[in-house]
């Protein structure tokens, strides 16, 4: 194999302009936007019919070495299912994002009335460094986690 990095992780979501208001206020901002049809190839290539879509790729500000995500909204077809009931389900279950300040991130959330599965909680293994994670819901439900590696000592 020569896999050399990770390009983008897909999220789908049922409002493009309310999803890609939060994911700039987490830090992404527009790359580029998505065509809303494209080639019947293109179609065919992620294993759909033709279709409608409004979407842009979005890159963290300051980090360009980190994976885009790929924000979607299907116009058609379309499915408005909740993204999934819990954790242990089969598939990409979270996208784990770095913070230099978790109390602040989580306060800024928070002030947002974002849903948090728990408070943050503090991971010891016994051959890595301490690190500090919450996980919370993007608007469509979509799990993502904070981790602050090394935190300070309370």
């Amino acid at each position: 194999m020569n896999i050399t990095g990770m390009m983008h992780v897909n999220i789908n979501c049922s409002d493009y302009e309310r999803s890609r208001e939060f994911y700039e206020f987490l830090g992404f901002k527009v790359l580029w936007e998505v065509p809303t049809r494209n080639t019947p190839e293109v179609a065919a290539a992620v294993g759909m019919p033709p279709y409608e879509v409004r979407g842009a790729l979005l890159q963290l500000v300051g980090s360009p070495a980190t994976p885009l995500i790929d924000l979607l909204e299907w116009k058609e077809p379309r499915d408005n299912e909740a993204p999934y009931p819990h954790l242990y389900h089969l598939g990409i279950a979270r996208i784990a994002l770095l913070t230099s300040n978790m109390e602040a991130d989580v306060q800024a959330l928070k002030a947002r009335g974002v849903e948090f599965l728990s408070e943050p909680v503090l991971l010891s293994p016994p051959d890595a460094p301490p690190a500090r994670f919450v996980c919370f819901k993007d608007p469509d439900g979509t799990v993502l986690e904070l981790v602050a590696m090394n935190p300070p000592k309370p």
